[in-house]
């Protein structure tokens, strides 16, 4: 591999916080190939930031397939997997009335979607002799405030049980849980809340700043240089963690 790229392969690749990892590992020297359903909006993230599009379906494991296919014919390899794709949209409320179907979709999309991916990729890094997997998970997964939290808890859960079987292969397996991220979706997010109650904006920001001991947003691109560590030397014996970036705003005490 002395003087080839490393190849990286980023789902949910179209929105998110995956841009800002793909634009982490390009500068790093990565060839990034994005993935996503809906080719527009992927096809433009792409070219601004200097990957390579590819669409694909996390629902789908034909698409996957011929997906890691593809990748593999171009570049010959897979070195590290990023498991991004989800819906961003929360799913709770009182047990009488949740909507069970939308939950086991989400589900679906993200716990089946990211193991679909890693049964196609894990192929791939078996062959070579080792590679990296980082699952994108969430803080939802260490709280009741939301129901489809529940995704995020099983993204630990086969992060490690997935760990422990491929490690004797050189593949590591990690999970990144990222906490209030500056972005998009959250600026609607303040939108939304701050209608509700009447208020601006800026004080549903300052309100949740409070919570977050470092009194800041995390930024897309800290997670991109977590997973840069994680891809890297550095990272070869780190292998079935979860590990929280929030800034201190997780409160409890894990062992």
């Amino acid at each position: 591999m002395s003087g080839v790229a490393p190849v990286a392969l980023v789902t949910g690749g179209s929105g998110g916080i995956a841009p800002a990892i793909a634009e982490q590992l390009i500068g790093a020297g990565w060839q990034v190939v994005l993935t996503a359903r809906r080719a527009g909006p992927l096809e433009a993230v792409a070219a601004r930031i200097g990957a390579e599009a590819l669409t694909s379906d996390a629902t789908d494991p034909a698409t996957i397939a011929t997906l890691v296919a593809t990748i593999v014919a171009r570049h010959g390899r897979i070195d590290l997997l990023v498991n991004a794709a989800a819906s961003s949209t929360p799913i709770g409320g009182a047990i009488e009335t949740v909507d069970v179907a939308a939950l086991i979709a989400d589900l679906d999309v993200k716990v089946g979607g990211y193991l679909r991916y890693l049964q196609a990729v894990v192929a791939v890094m078996r062959r070579q002799g080792g590679g990296r997997i980082v699952n994108i998970g969430g803080l939802t997964g260490r709280s009741s405030d939301t129901l489809s939290g529940l995704r995020n808890a099983a993204v630990s859960h086969f992060t490690k049980t997935l760990s422990d079987q491929l490690a004797p292969e050189g593949i590591t397996v990690n999970a990144v849980h990222p906490g209030i991220v500056a972005s998009p979706h959250l600026t609607e997010l303040f939108a939304e809340m701050a209608h509700e109650r009447g208020t601006e904006p800026a004080a549903i920001e300052t309100e949740f700043l409070g919570r977050i001991p470092t009194r800041r947003l995390i930024d897309p691109q800290e997670i991109g240089r977590l997973v840069l560590v994680l891809a890297g030397e550095t990272g070869q014996s780190i292998t079935g963690e979860s590990i929280t970036l929030d800034g201190g705003y997780s409160r409890g005490v894990y062992l």
